[in-house]
């Protein structure tokens, strides 16, 4: 047995500046934006969405720019299994996440839990896939 839920939103950025981008889509959406410590404040910048507790960040990246979702877990490798079994894939193995491929090729990535009110809103999973599953 597993939980996840959906974690939030990652806005990949093809450009040198996130602070700059984060500009944008913060008056954009209406989130303050807010830099994070040394090691990440380099490539990410997060936007505070208390009003529904998702988890957006603003990410400079090399290929082209796009929105892609996070799906929250307390086990990666049984949520990546469960997903594999209704037709995702594997993409690459990043520090501690997968990114992986929906079978209409948009792309999401599975990340640890994180999100406060995880144990209260995540879906709870007793095998790895619904039965029927591809």
């Amino acid at each position: 047995m597993h939980r996840s839920k959906l974690a939030g939103f990652i806005i990949d950025c093809e450009a040198d500046d996130p602070g700059a981008a984060a500009g944008f889509w913060s008056a954009a959406l209406g989130m303050p934006a807010r830099e994070l410590p040394a090691e990440e404040g380099g490539k990410y910048v997060r936007l505070l969405d208390p009003q529904h507790g998702l988890h957006v960040e603003v990410q400079a990246v090399t290929h082209p720019s796009r929105v892609h979702l996070d799906i929250e877990t307390d086990d990666i490798e049984a949520e990546v299994r469960r997903l594999e079994a209704l037709g995702a894939r594997r993409v690459a193995f990043v520090r501690t996440w997968w990114v992986m491929e929906a079978p209409t090729g948009q792309r999401f990535c599975v990340v640890r839990q994180t999100s406060p009110d995880f144990d209260r809103l995540a879906h709870r999973w007793d095998r790895e896939a619904p039965p029927g599953a591809a």
